[in-house]
């Protein structure tokens, strides 16, 4: 096992997409600059998609527009890298217009939560996947790929493994250069992670896999330790906890980026984030969301002894 991780944040995308409070551009430019200057390296930062759908994420090429401005003046850091995510060509046109230089596509594994989330089935979405792969190579742009619902789905249960491995296979034949294997609806157990995995890497190099992890069941730090155990070096995390997915009822609960952090950095397990920081923007963001952030370790902090007692 490697003594470090690759952290991506979600907090931006994943996490704004499915909070009520709508946050506006400078506040999300904002959230990208105190992310990276507590050392956050590869940050999904928003959608090109539907502001109908998703009201949230709309205004991204201003986000980015405002972010790049601030690379460029050196506010933040140049090796910082973006990504959004683009369901379809005219998204993928978007992202292009936008100067970013990589985007991520997403396939579900459950035809029922495919029609719900984007409304089309499995094989329609693969093949949207083809003009996006062939603006990518024309412009390039690395793509990465996401698959969600790989161990449940909110509306047909259980998905076979053997459909998640199929499906992976034709993502990774697409070229993408990475592929998020997604806990959705955060119904996974370590036994269901281990089993998949160690399938996933018959037919996806392991170097190319990443694990993204939901907490609503409480299982998401045992999930991602299984799977870094098994080789897996990339996972996909939230600020505070933010956010779910707005197509899987009663699903909030990406995992939070402090609570990852603290659980490698106690493993002597290198992320190259600052856990100090990264607390300090919680109580910030919780104002801006106008509700508690989920985060453990976000919410209490180190330890901070209350001095020895004496007789």
């Amino acid at each position: 096992m490697k003594k470090s991780v690759v952290i991506v944040e979600m907090g931006l995308r994943d996490g704004l997409q499915n909070e009520k409070t709508v946050l506006d551009a400078d506040t999300r430019v904002e959230l990208a600059r105190r992310l990276i200057l507590a050392g956050t390296k590869r940050v999904e930062i928003g959608a090109f998609v539907s502001p109908t759908w998703v009201p949230q994420m709309a205004g991204t090429a201003e986000v980015l527009q405002k972010t790049f401005a601030q690379v460029k003046s050196g506010v933040i850091p140049k090796k910082t890298e973006f990504s959004v995510l683009v369901p379809n060509e005219r998204g993928m046109m978007d992202a292009i217009a936008s100067g970013v230089k990589e985007v991520a596509i997403f396939a579900a594994c459950s035809e029922s939560f495919s029609l719900k989330n984007i409304n089309c089935s499995i094989d329609e979405s693969f093949k949207r996947f083809e003009p996006v792969m062939a603006l990518a190579k024309k412009h390039k742009i690395k793509v990465r790929g996401y698959l969600s619902t790989c161990f449940g789905c909110p509306f047909e249960g259980k998905v076979s493994e053997a459909k998640v491995v199929k499906l992976a296979q034709r993502m990774h034949k697409l070229g993408v250069y990475e592929l998020s294997i997604g806990d959705t609806i955060g119904v996974a157990d370590v036994g269901q992670v281990e089993s998949l995995f160690r399938k996933l890497k018959k037919v996806v190099p392991v170097k190319k896999l990443a694990g993204h992890f939901h907490d609503t069941r409480g299982q998401a730090l045992a999930n991602i330790l299984a799977a870094y155990k098994l080789g897996i070096n990339v996972f996909d995390t939230s600020l505070g906890g933010l956010g779910g997915c707005p197509y899987a009822p009663g699903a909030t609960g990406n995992v939070a980026t402090e609570d990852v952090v603290y659980m490698f950095h106690g493993m002597g397990v290198k992320t190259g984030l600052n856990l100090d920081k990264l607390i300090e923007i919680n109580p910030w963001m919780a104002e801006k969301i106008q509700h508690p952030l989920p985060s453990k370790v976000g919410k209490v902090g180190r330890l901070k002894p209350l001095g020895k007692v004496q007789k």
